[in-house]
């Protein structure tokens, strides 16, 4: 007799081989070219080049870029006596006491923060990958095995039409088979096209086809994982709060000015030429309430951050123990429906050749090939449960795929 479920046992024949031993899993190819594609990938190098720029600029002798002035004064469209006097100087911006060592500090964080949020948003669109990615391969499980059902349900009834012919089978045996299989090429249909829905997804995610990728999970975390990349970008967040905050109480004013002049004068015509240097310094008075509102709004801004920091920190550490709690109860399951698809392989069996000898009824054969393949079905979606915990729980400790 053919072996039933040849398909699906295909499907999942490595699903549970060590990926760091073959190399990483089709789900990390698919992960690392649907990054290449993503919109905020084409703009990185850009943004990499403004927070670049802020630093060079917190960088920089001046507060602001040096200016120059230039005047001029003449009695040509008065009394015409030859007066003339020219002036040209350069304004240099200073940094106020600590504006510049606190705006080197911010441009750092800045650095630091863009760097946490890339790789925060990686292991966002992981969760995508993921979770579109086991979504596939569930519905192909289902299409295997509604594949599977088909053909046992046609040799079934073939048999039925020849034994009917041979007088030993009635009429209504037959329909009985023909039920069966018309009702599996219905959920082979409605599996292929849940199938279709979840491969044009993943095709839209990566920009190719994703063809009948090996299925295998991705390795279990080990026990030294480092630290969460959501809360490195929520811990660098907070960092550019606080040098925002430095840097407020820093600028308690407008910046000062430095000015390098000279002015040559002439009184009238004839009169020789004078020439004249002049160093002036500009300092602003405080900024008071305008100064009050922007530092109380940057440690708003900090506080604000700093505990959305600790509350993402226990919401990570409480769905970490979540998953693991999940991740054992898929152990659990996986094992009793192997269980379950060996004892429905057997009886299958059974009756298949007692069907065969006439010692057992059609209906009762339809019953029990329905719960062999519910059985099948049941070990499917266990396997692919496990390994999709093993994903769930790889992303709830901020790995991406492998």
């Amino acid at each position: 007799m053919r072996t039933v479920f040849g398909l699906a046992s295909i499907l999942f024949v490595s699903l549970f081989a060590s990926a760091s031993a073959q190399g990483e899993t089709a789900l990390a190819r698919l992960f690392a070219e649907a990054a290449q594609r993503q919109p905020s990938a084409a703009a990185h190098g850009e943004r990499h080049l403004a927070v670049a720029a802020r630093r060079a600029a917190a960088d920089a002798w001046t507060a602001a870029p040096p200016s120059l002035e230039v005047a001029t004064r003449s009695d040509r469209f008065n009394r015409r006596n030859g007066a003339q006097e020219n002036e040209i100087g350069l304004v240099l911006p200073l940094w106020l006491p600590g504006e510049r060592s606190s705006s080197q500090a911010l441009a750092e964080a800045e650095v630091q923060e863009m760097n946490g949020h890339n790789t925060s948003r990686r292991l966002r669109l992981a969760r995508t990958v993921r979770e579109t990615w086991w979504a596939w391969q569930s519905a192909r499980n289902e299409v295997a095995l509604a594949g599977e059902r088909v053909a046992a349900a046609t040799r079934l009834r073939d048999d039925v039409a020849r034994r009917l012919a041979a007088g030993d089978l009635s009429r209504a045996d037959l329909n009985q088979a023909a039920g069966a299989l018309a009702q599996g090429m219905a959920l082979q249909a409605e599996a292929q096209s849940a199938e279709l829905g979840f491969r044009y997804q993943l095709e839209s995610l990566s920009g190719r086809p994703v063809g009948d990728a090996e299925v295998r999970a991705e390795p279990e975390p080990s026990a030294a994982v480092v630290e969460h990349p959501a809360l490195r970008e929520l811990a660098m967040h907070v960092e550019v709060a606080r040098r925002q905050v430095d840097l407020a109480r820093a600028q308690g004013r407008a910046n000062p000015e430095l000015t390098l002049s000279t002015r040559t004068d002439r009184a009238a015509h004839g009169e020789p030429t004078e020439q004249t240097w002049a160093l002036a310094l500009r300092i602003p008075f405080s900024a008071g309430p305008r100064q009050d509102a922007r530092v109380a709004t940057a440690n708003a801004d900090a506080i604000e951050a700093t505990v959305l920091l600790e509350r993402e920190r226990e919401r990570l550490a409480r769905e970490a123990d979540a998953v693991r709690a999940q991740l054992g109860a898929a152990r659990q399951q996986l094992a009793a429906a192997e269980q379950r698809a060996t004892l429905a392989r057997e009886n299958r069996g059974f009756y298949d050749k007692s069907f065969r000898l006439g010692e057992s009824d059609l209906p009762t054969r339809l019953r029990v090939d329905s719960e062999a393949f519910e059985a099948e079905r049941a070990l499917g979606r266990a396997r692919i449960a496990l390994a999709m915990g093993i994903s769930q729980l790889r992303q709830s400790l901020g790995l991406l795929p492998e």
